[in-house]
């Protein structure tokens, strides 16, 4: 009987075992995920800001060239705030395809992506 008992005890010794460790390997797995998506963000973050300076000085090049053309340096300025107006309009029509369901789309894939090291 008492060796039972004892089995019995190892058993549930085991479990609690088992169970801390899977705890402990869950929040490990959590942990990883969640540096992935952070890292994966702030790449994401610096490119956009590259990119975005890149377009601010080139708008401006563009803004003084179409002026020089057009006579007057502000009427530059005029076109092509025109320009990404109209851009503007035509991307919130189209704003959940374009930035909401793409940017969705990463992060649930991100978070699903197996571990390839």
């Amino acid at each position: 009987m008492e060796n039972t008992v004892t089995t019995i005890e190892t058993l549930f010794e085991k479990a609690e075992v088992f169970t801390k460790t899977s705890l402990e390997l869950l929040k490990l797995n959590a942990i990883s995920k969640s540096s992935d998506i952070l890292a994966s963000l702030a790449v994401k973050l610096v490119s956009a800001t590259m990119v975005a300076t890149f377009f601010l000085f080139l708008n401006i090049g563009l803004a003084f060239w179409v002026g020089e053309l057009l006579g007057k340096s502000y009427y530059g300025f005029f076109v092509i705030a025109g320009f990404y107006a109209f851009i503007g309009i035509i991307f919130n029509i189209f704003k959940n395809s374009l930035i909401k369901e793409p940017i969705k789309n990463s992060i649930i894939s991100e978070i699903l992506k197996d571990d390839e090291a």
